[in-house]
């Protein structure tokens, strides 16, 4: 995809011409835009790759460097130094690739100044087990990060700026996905004050981050840079993968398995337990009635909300999960799947993350079938406790029903995939 999108780049070959490649696909995206620059003749002058891991630089004027995530730490704190490093001095000439992933927000991650990095930190932490949505969480956590916003396509002028992006946010909104380092905020402080509100998370930012938040909204400080700043002038934006490629090769690969496919077209999204017995209780109903075996496909993105204490807010004493929301989804299915009768024994469910990777554990999603609840039972584990302190991991780790995880060079989401023989 990266390579099709460089294709007959618009530069000329006495150019500077800078690569930025920030997420968790940036080491394929930035190997094959060197490929295709070199082929076309061009001069990387310069660049830097941040993915989660340290992998070969494609070229040699291009630095590799890895961060932290999901939450933000000292690698995090130094790839965003050495980015504005890098950034000083662009000129009106040069050309400027960023390319950008999922993972972008903390990879990356560097608090404004006046904030403190621990600050930063506790902020991730509160936003990832409050159940928001991709988008609210993005639009909380740009307003404080140094290269969110916009703030990166502000850095890089007044060079011409291509952006070309992976998406992992349903909806495939470049200001949301990597909190929008190359376009304008259009969300304000004040907004932003009453998301955190609504979500009994505004008492609980740092002190700086609420102060910097009244200073926005009182005007003594300014907003984001928005829609209207001459920045974004000079900065062309391209989504070049998304949730619904994988979706379409999904469905191409159960075609030529000769399996009858349905794709649901609403996208994945809130809860993930309640998504999981939703997508349970659909393989059931079709399970019913099906005379081939059929193979039916989602795609998007659950959100898990910890400690909920019934009050709206988030419980700070909760210990970490052991799961993520492929996990939950799974595990939460397999409950449905386990009183759905015979029609349920016909039908097996993958739940994985298109990255590679579900929440910080080392799978990639998991696989439920009407036989996992009790089997997990009978390894002398509690399913339904499991599922309530939202502790996935050890229950399917036990039962061997992992989906172990591996380095996919993509980052566009999830996909659930049911099969029903």
């Amino acid at each position: 995809m990266t390579a099709a999108a460089l294709r007959d780049f618009p530069a000329r070959t006495e150019q500077r011409i800078w690569l930025y490649a920030l997420g968790k696909a940036a080491y394929p995206m930035a190997a094959s835009a060197a490929a295709m620059l070199q082929r076309a003749l061009l001069r990387i002058a310069g660049g830097i790759i941040v993915g989660e891991e340290i992998e070969a630089s494609p070229y040699a004027t291009v630095v590799a460097m890895r961060g932290d995530h999901p939450l933000p730490g000292r690698h995090s704190f130094t790839a965003a130094e050495k980015i504005g490093a890098m950034a000083t001095g662009m000129r009106a000439d040069d050309v400027a690739i960023v390319l950008l992933s999922g993972g972008v927000s903390s990879l990356v991650a560097a608090p404004l100044r006046g904030m403190a990095e621990s600050d930063l930190g506790q902020l991730f932490e509160l936003l990832l087990a409050s159940g928001l949505d991709i988008h609210d969480m993005n639009a909380v956590r740009k307003r404080f990060l140094r290269w969110g916003a916009g703030r990166l396509a502000l850095a890089l002028a007044p060079a011409r700026t291509y952006a070309f992006i992976m998406s992992d946010v349903p909806g495939d909104d470049p200001a949301s996905i990597g909190s929008g380092p190359c376009t304008p905020d259009v969300v304000t402080a004040r907004q932003v004050t009453e998301r955190l509100q609504r979500a009994g998370l505004y008492s609980r930012i740092a002190p700086a981050m609420r102060d910097h938040l009244a200073s926005v909204v009182r005007g003594v400080l300014p907003e984001t840079p928005k829609p209207s700043h001459p920045a974004f002038a000079h900065v062309s934006t391209k989504i070049i993968g998304r949730n619904a490629l994988a979706l379409d090769a999904v469905c191409t690969q159960a075609a030529s398995l000769d399996l009858d496919v349905e794709r649901v077209a609403a996208p994945l999204s809130g809860d993930a337990a309640t998504s999981g017995d939703r997508i349970a209780t659909t393989l059931i109903e079709r399970a019913a009635s099906a005379t081939r075996r059929t193979c039916i496909v989602w795609g998007g993105e659950t959100t898990v909300q910890l400690g909920h204490d019934g009050s709206g807010s988030v419980n700070a004493a909760d210990t970490p999960p052991s799961g993520g929301r492929c996990q939950e989804l799974a595990l939460a299915a397999a409950r449905r799947l386990s009183q759905g009768g015979d029609a349920a024994t016909r039908i097996t469910l993958l739940a994985a993350g298109t990255d590679g990777r579900d929440g910080t554990t080392d799978a990639a999603g998991a696989f439920a079938d009407a036989s996992l609840w009790s089997t997990i039972r009978e390894s002398g584990y509690d399913p339904d406790l499991a599922l309530q302190r939202h502790e996935s991991h050890a229950v399917l780790g036990a039962t061997h029903s992992l989906f172990p995880r591996r380095a996919t060079g993509t980052n566009v989401m999830d996909v659930v995939i049911g099969i029903i023989e």
